[in-house]
């Protein structure tokens, strides 16, 4: 039987367990990523463990999400992020560089190797034939000291793709239709592998759009095969010699298959407040707007500001309309400004923000209540701008710039007859402006030893948090619904976001999406401490370990849910949150917020046997429910998490 590209990567890197869907197996890791937001974390998680230096082909650290240096708090992140790369044998990708995705992409990624990063859209770099997983800070961090990753064996979803795209829509469109056909949820142990006639008509770059994406449907990952349109893409970037093949065998078998014809891409858009409520634009056409951005991990290459640009030339935004451009690196910007395409956008009226996340991760351009906003995003969570009753949806550059010149949703097939626009023609470079002077190189180890980590004042320690007890009784504080993002467990914005490196200032924030009164009802039940219930893919998004951190900092026990997203099922095991699930779903129905929950002699019910009984004291009934969780996972979460455990051994 022949094998996919996913197959291919997989057993090329498997260190324990057998590649058979839903078994536990580990995996060496090559590369590490990790960007301001969540690596301060990880940095202190390196403390922790006594590293003394990166044990990775490659570990970069980029600082593309807190930007904005609204006061000290950021700019001491950032000194403190670079004294421990210093310190550890990082590299250091500064301020304005670029977004981690792409510029990783651009100056570090080759066919063939395998990479985690403590953000969820690491998998980006699937575009090119990596196997790249989005993960938690501290599977990062024990990935940068050596270790390898641990995950369930995915299937494989062999999406088959024909035709070619017609003029007016682009890759973003492709996974839009994806989400439109399926879920948030759809890709849970899964992986996504593309193939097909129709993938040689896509760019590298296109396939980061798509696999940067899939992440939106909740796949483990995303992966492409490195052919002829990678090639070209690292000989653009000077780096050919990099380059391998791989491909999927001819009698390649997928687990799951699926079949889209790309001529019959229609442009689409994601309506507030989901990844996956995707319409055609046609059927929202006329939708007033107040702000368009174009920009992000979800739209980073060259060419999705360059058609941006050439639908603006010589024209102005509408005057109800905001018009924000974030470039995704210096490289692109510089290349952009070059073609001209810089002169387009700021004669147009847009404003040409710093090279990073911005907006995306709510650093900036928060919307006005009321107004809704147009941006080439991965996600639309509720608040996730900034804006706490926002309405943000989510379309390609072709869509976001027709919508930035007529100040309503346009279908920007309409724009030959509303504006005598003909689909622009673009002649991108042969030869990408490199410039690797803002990348910071590793210290040589003996400079590395003598390197002080710097902590400004906004700098905590990790807390330190007890075993699992024998017993738990104590309130359900929170019952909340299908899909809860992490954004709306730990949110992002400029509020919040500075404090990644203080997670008792941060942990005031817990829930404030969902429920502002939850941090200090908690602190009225330190004496038991709380349950959360949660109904299907419980943690979603982001795979930012302080959405299960400023939790458990503020007593939380365990999660009673449906079902749990990868990424975060995994971090509540880290840090010792029991995450439990219905084995009859009807359960959740049952359980009220303030009911009193008991589960008794659990360290050794737990330690035996995947299935427990919860006794609901309030109502004198009983529920069965189940964990996942592998022996390794078990004993992390009997220690108290992963860190004490590891302090133990």
């Amino acid at each position: 039987m022949g094998k996919t590209v996913s197959h291919k990567l997989i057993e090329d890197h498997l260190v324990d367990g057998s590649m058979e869907p839903g078994t536990e197996i580990a995996l060496r890791v090559d590369h590490t990523l990790t960007q301001d937001a969540t690596g301060t974390l990880v940095m202190q998680e390196l403390e922790a463990l006594g590293l003394d230096r990166a044990r990775t082909e490659v570990s970069v650290q980029y600082v593309d999400h807190n930007l904005l240096q609204t006061d000290e708090k950021n700019a001491e992140d950032h000194a403190y992020l670079r004294s421990a790369c210093r310190r550890y044998g990082i590299w250091y990708s500064k301020a304005g560089n670029g977004v981690s995705h792409p510029t990783h992409m651009q100056r570090f990624g080759i066919p063939g190797k395998s990479m985690v990063g403590s953000d969820s859209h690491t998998p980006a770099s699937g575009s090119m034939g990596m196997l790249a997983i989005g993960v938690g800070g501290l599977e990062a961090a024990t990935a940068i000291a050596g270790e390898p990753v641990y995950l369930r064996m995915p299937e494989i979803w062999g999406v088959r793709l024909t035709g070619e795209l017609p003029p007016w829509t682009s890759a973003k469109d492709i996974i839009l239709e994806m989400l439109r056909r399926h879920s948030v949820k759809a890709g849970l142990n899964r992986i996504i592998e593309y193939y097909g006639p129709g993938v040689a008509t896509l760019s590298a770059m296109d396939r980061h759009v798509i696999a940067n994406m899939g992440t939106e449907l909740g796949a483990t990952t995303t992966v492409f095969p490195s052919d002829a349109a990678v090639y070209e893409f690292m000989r653009s970037e000077g780096r050919e010699d990099d380059y391998r093949e791989i491909l999927a065998d001819p009698d390649a078998t997928y687990d799951i298959t699926e079949e889209i014809d790309l001529s019959t891409i229609e442009p689409l858009v994601a309506k507030p407040s989901s990844p996956d409520n995707v319409v055609p634009v046609r059927e929202v056409v006329g939708t007033e707007i107040g702000q368009v951005v174009i920009g992000s991990s979800a739209n980073p290459g060259l060419r999705d500001f360059a058609i941006a640009a050439a639908m603006m030339r010589g024209r102005q935004a509408h005057d109800s309309v905001s018009f924000d451009v974030n470039p995704t690196s210096r490289e692109i910007l510089a290349d952009l400004t070059k073609m001209g395409g810089t002169f387009d956008l700021i004669s147009a009226g847009a404003r040409i923000h710093q090279a990073g996340c911005m907006g995306c991760i709510g650093m900036g351009q928060a919307p006005a209540v009321g107004h809704n906003s147009l941006r080439t995003f991965p996600r639309n969570f509720p608040g996730r701008s900034g804006t706490r009753e926002d309405a943000v949806w989510l379309c390609s550059p072709e869509t976001a710039a027709a919508s930035a010149l007529t100040g309503v949703i346009t279908d920007p097939r309409e724009l030959m007859d509303k504006l005598g626009q003909d689909y622009p023609d673009l002649p991108l470079p042969e030869r990408a402006t490199v410039n690797t002077d803002m990348l910071v190189p590793p210290l040589p180890p003996e400079e590395a030893r003598r390197e002080q980590l710097v902590k400004g004042p906004n700098i905590s320690t990790l807390p330190d948090f007890p075993p699992l007890p024998t017993s738990v009784e104590a309130p359900v504080l929170l019952k909340v619904g299908d899909n809860i993002s992490t954004d709306e467990i730990s949110p992002a914005g400029a509020r919040a976001l500075p404090y990644r490196s203080n997670v008792p200032q941060l942990a005031e924030f817990t829930f404030d999406q969902v429920d502002p009164t939850y941090p200090d009802r908690a602190k009225e039940h330190t004496d038991t401490g709380h349950l959360v219930v949660g109904g299907d893919n419980y943690g979603q998004g982001s795979s930012r370990e302080h959405a299960a951190i400023t939790p458990r900092y503020l007593g939380l026990k365990a999660v009673i849910a449906k079902s749990f997203a990868r990424i975060h099922w995994q971090n509540l095991a880290n840090f010792g949150i029991l995450a439990l699930e219905f084995t009859d779903p009807a359960d959740y129905d049952r359980i009220d917020q303030g009911d009193v929950l008991a589960l008794e002699n659990l360290r050794d019910e737990f330690a035996t046997s995947p299935e427990l009984t919860v006794h609901n004291r309030t109502k004198d009934e009983s529920y069965r429910v189940h964990h996942r969780l592998s022996q390794r996972q078990m004993d992390a979460v009997l220690a108290g998490g992963r860190i004490p455990l590891l302090a133990r051994s």
